[in-house]
């Protein structure tokens, strides 16, 4: 059985976070918002089942999807973009790839101890974000 990374999460650490919001054609003034938000992550996991809450002061993002199956996924509130997304599960690591307009893009989610690591790229831009697990 893969890693449960159910829980809340709440974000410490945001390294790279602008480069990739540039990558993504993300506007100066949302990227300087965006880069000073405190994040709250919210993940729902039953089997091979997720549902993925990201909110902030700003905007809010939820996905739902099923471990294996492809989803077409609308970024509404990040991108606002169309793309076909996959999740798969790669040893404990949660492993996303997105095809559309951007080359390269998606994202890892894994756990180590009381501590949630994100790491999204695209276009070669990586960034890494740490969370830590509230009560």
């Amino acid at each position: 059985m893969p890693v449960d990374l159910s829980g809340r999460w709440l974000l410490e650490t945001n390294d790279n976070f602008e480069e990739l919001l540039k990558v993504l054609n993300i506007d100066f003034a949302t990227r300087k918002i965006a880069i000073h938000l405190s994040q709250t992550k919210i993940i729902i996991q039953d089997g091979d089942e997720f549902v993925i809450k990201t909110h902030s002061t700003f905007r809010n993002y939820e996905m739902s999807f099923t471990i294996g199956r492809e989803i077409e996924e609308f970024t509404k509130g990040l991108d606002n973009r169309l793309v076909k997304t996959l999740i798969v599960w790669e040893g404990d690591t949660l492993l996303c790839t997105q095809r559309g307009e951007k080359a390269n893009r998606g994202w890892k989610h894994w756990r180590e101890g009381d501590r949630l690591h994100l790491e999204l790229f695209c276009e070669g831009v990586v960034c890494h974000q740490v969370f830590k697990k509230q009560a």
